[in-house]
């Protein structure tokens, strides 16, 4: 499936804008919402905000239970994305990605291919070969070190789409804590773990990882700015 997921022609660069203080998840939330609404009316343009939430846990769509290991550890949030469990902390960079598909393809499997395409190419900046699965969603690098057919997900992908704009999008395990992790079965895979940047010795700053996303992030959805 090709990675490239650019607009029409003529359509305006992608607003880009990045966030240095912990932001609460309601109010990320409530933003994002209001946000896609806007873009879906024509009223503002596309969005990609990077960010850092507090500890917390968010459950999608597909949530079990069961893979709440510990739910008086953190908060837990309840939200509208696809997919199980997911962790959120510092040393995490959230890209919130607000797309408008009919600009592009009104394709969901080729929009999470492309996000899939894009963490593989930043991560690819720190000499970490990342990969897709047919059946996680997510990006995983191999750990032979750990055993033969050892796998850990360094990012996971959710999203949702409203009247074909996007919502939520991804995180990338840069250097959280990921003791933190085990309060939930992630994305509800029980038979792989997770790892991050710092996990695998690449010591790097958010800043640079924010960098390395946007290089990756133009060639699959076209041009950005900074939003004003």
């Amino acid at each position: 499936m090709p990675a490239a997921f650019l607009p029409r022609t003529g359509s305006p660069p992608v607003a880009w804008r990045v966030s240095d203080a912990l932001v609460p998840y309601e109010e990320a939330l409530a933003f994002m919402e209001a946000r896609a609404a806007s873009i879906a009316r024509g009223e503002a343009d596309e969005l990609v905000w990077l960010l850092e939430h507090p500890p917390l846990y968010t459950a999608g769509t597909s949530a079990r239970t069961a893979d709440l290991v510990e739910p008086e550890r953190f908060p837990v949030h309840q939200t509208g994305r696809g997919g199980q469990y997911t962790y959120h902390g510092p040393g995490q960079r959230i890209a919130y990605v607000m797309l408008d598909l009919n600009r592009r393809r009104p394709d969901l499997r080729a929009y999470v291919a492309s996000l899939e395409a894009w963490l593989i190419a930043t991560l690819d900046a720190f000499n970490v070969r990342a990969e897709r699965r047919e059946d996680r969603v997510g990006v995983w690098v191999r750990r032979p070190e750990k055993g033969a057919n050892v796998e850990d997900k360094i990012a996971a992908i959710g999203i949702r789409v409203r009247r074909w704009v996007s919502l939520h999008g991804l995180s990338l395990n840069v250097e959280p804590d990921l003791s933190h992790f085990s309060g939930i079965v992630p994305c509800g895979v029980r038979e792989h773990g997770v790892t991050s940047l710092a996990d695998l010795g690449r010591i790097v700053s958010l800043p640079e990882v924010d960098i390395a996303l946007r290089a990756a992030f133009e060639p699959i959805f076209g041009q950005t700015r900074d939003e004003a």
